[in-house]
């Protein structure tokens, strides 16, 4: 009996895992930063800033409004095409990073 409350509890925290571990596809609004500056570069002034961070070897990332985290852009390219403008990032939240569908400018404009 104790075995199976046991095997019970191990498949309840397997599941839990996994479904916690699951991507979930999205739209987030915010700004396009380097990963040196994080929150502090998620403004239009900071573009040429961060440009330089990116000859410098840092990564472009997401700074989300909503909930005030940074989250990695699997796509680099696009995301640099996007510096300075507040910004809508379509993709899939994987932890703490975005597989990018699209990255488009907020508000329509």
């Amino acid at each position: 009996m104790k075995k199976m409350i046991v095997l019970f509890a191990l498949l309840a925290l397997t599941v839990a895992a996994l479904a916690g571990a699951a991507a979930t596809k999205g739209t987030w609004t915010g700004w396009v930063t380097d990963e040196h500056c994080g929150a502090k570069g998620a403004s239009a002034d900071h573009k040429a800033c961060a440009e330089k961070c990116m000859t410098n070897g840092s990564k472009l990332v997401f700074y989300n409004t909503a909930d005030k985290k940074i989250y990695g852009l699997d796509k680099q390219d696009v995301a640099k095409a996007n510096l300075g403008h507040e910004v809508k990032v379509t993709g899939e939240l994987e932890g703490k990073s975005i597989k990018v569908d699209s990255i488009s400018a907020a508000g329509g404009k």
